[in-house]
């Protein structure tokens, strides 16, 4: 299971680097066009970009679920390993209230949006709206996966 989760892990890592990679296009052709008579100014270059943007936010917060960056405050000193994971046990759990939120409504939002599509690139809208239940479900996952981890650690046994 954890080859899994290793390998979606390293799926969202390269479609965060494309993302990141494909919204320097049309972000750059605005910047071009808005000073320069260079280019046309593409309407549809601040829809395609506020869309990718959508997408690098939710990609980057699936990352950090995994990663142990994403809600994460330093506020407590370095603690035993039992007490690490116990806390790490009791913020994660606010962390999957956030994620069922996502889920839920989540799954409503794509729901709402699934015979809309875009005002300018005529985009369907379930392809925007779905990164919030999708993201909602990663952190589920991401979370199970600390969750077992800190378990073994809080019960004595070694974590992987």
């Amino acid at each position: 299971m954890k080859k899994i989760i290793d390998g979606y892990h390293l799926l969202l890592t390269w479609l965060m680097v494309a993302t990141v990679a494909i919204l320097l296009v049309p972000v750059t052709m605005q910047i071009v066009a808005r000073f320069t008579p260079l280019l046309p100014a593409y309407i549809w270059t601040e829809e395609a970009s506020r869309f990718l943007f959508i997408w690098m936010i939710m990609l980057g917060a699936m990352i950090g679920i995994r990663e142990g960056t994403h809600f994460e405050v330093d506020v407590w000193p370095e603690l035993k390993p039992r007490a690490n994971a116990l806390l790490k046990i009791a913020s994660g759990v606010f962390v999957l209230v956030f994620a069922l939120v996502f889920v839920w409504w989540g799954i409503a939002f794509t729901q709402f949006g699934w015979n809309q599509t875009s005002e300018i690139a005529d985009l369907p809208m379930w392809m925007i709206f779905i990164a919030w239940p999708v993201t909602g479900f990663t952190w589920l996952l991401f979370q199970g996966e600390a969750f077992v981890e800190n378990f073994r650690i809080l019960s004595g046994k070694e974590a992987r």
